[in-house]
């Protein structure tokens, strides 16, 4: 697996007024209509995919946790990250990449829920808020997490974990990103790493790229995150990962682990709470 206070300013995404089947229909005839009179031009692939298009998440909105704390009278940081490091290890640990067990044991669970709260406390707890740090969720209108991603500033190294080189000594580090089985291939990744670079514009405007470190045999992250933007800098061929076995052991395997960067220079804009669809 792998962040006090943001600004109040909020601004609503892009909506989707048209909550019916034609939406999709119409984006396809567009498609094809921009085909026909460019036929010279090679087809681009929309940023979130047809799925999303055709079978969008409805009644979902991205928030984080500073807003959370201060528009929800009951709202308990422990609690909120706690929730978040279960919904992790079901999403991202179950049938993790690489030959993960698809049923995790009682054990595994418990052992993966322990350490991710410490993870994620270490990263997003209260006391990482004063250097801005974030977490960012997607709920649905019954508070179910359906996707997740932090934001902190880290020093990147120039070739890998053990490099005693810094390439930047402070600079923005996207991680924990993940999405529940149930929701993948539906455009909530991508909107994700849309929040988290504008969040960067706004909370760290002198900051000009964002990174992010993926294993290599997660092909379809890569893909991702190459098609919006992010270009590898360097793989170190000499990390290990955990990885839940289907013995019911948590064992460090070796892993290939990309270093990516995508230049934000020139974006500009807040990020506040965001609905998705209506």
């Amino acid at each position: 697996s792998i962040h006090f206070k943001a600004s109040r300013t909020r601004t609503t995404m892009t909506k989707y007024t048209m909550n019916n089947s034609r939406l999709p229909a119409l984006l396809l005839v567009l498609v094809l209509l921009v085909s026909a009179i460019c036929p010279s031009q090679a087809f681009v692939a929309p940023t979130f995919g047809l799925t999303s298009l055709f079978f969008p998440v409805r009644n979902a909105e991205i928030v984080n946790l500073v807003d959370l704390s201060e528009t929800d009278p009951n709202y308990s940081h422990k609690t909120e990250l706690s929730k978040a490091a279960n919904f992790f290890v079901d999403a991202f640990w179950t049938a993790k990449i690489g030959g993960g067990t698809a049923e995790l044991t009682d054990s595994q669970e418990r052992d993966l829920q322990n350490s991710q709260r410490t993870e994620f406390n270490k990263r997003y707890g209260k006391s990482r808020l004063i250097n801005k740090s974030q977490f960012f969720m997607i709920r649905n209108d019954q508070d179910e997490i359906l996707a997740c991603a932090g934001i902190e500033l880290d020093c990147i190294r120039a070739d890998g974990f053990l490099s005693p080189t810094i390439l930047e000594k402070s600079a923005p580090l996207m991680s924990n990103l993940a999405v529940s089985r149930d929701h993948r291939r539906r455009g909530l990744a991508e909107q994700l790493v849309q929040a988290v670079e504008s969040y960067i514009a706004e909370t760290w405007p002198e900051q000009e790229s964002c990174y992010l470190l993926v294993e290599a045999r997660n092909r379809g992250a890569v893909r991702l995150y190459e098609k919006m933007g992010y270009e590898t800098i360097w793989a170190d061929d000499q990390a290990e990962t955990l990885l839940p076995t289907k013995n019911g052991k948590l064992t460090m395997v070796p892993t290939v682990i990309l270093c990516m960067k995508k230049s934000l220079r020139g974006r500009r804009g807040v990020f506040g709470r965001l609905r998705l669809f209506q």
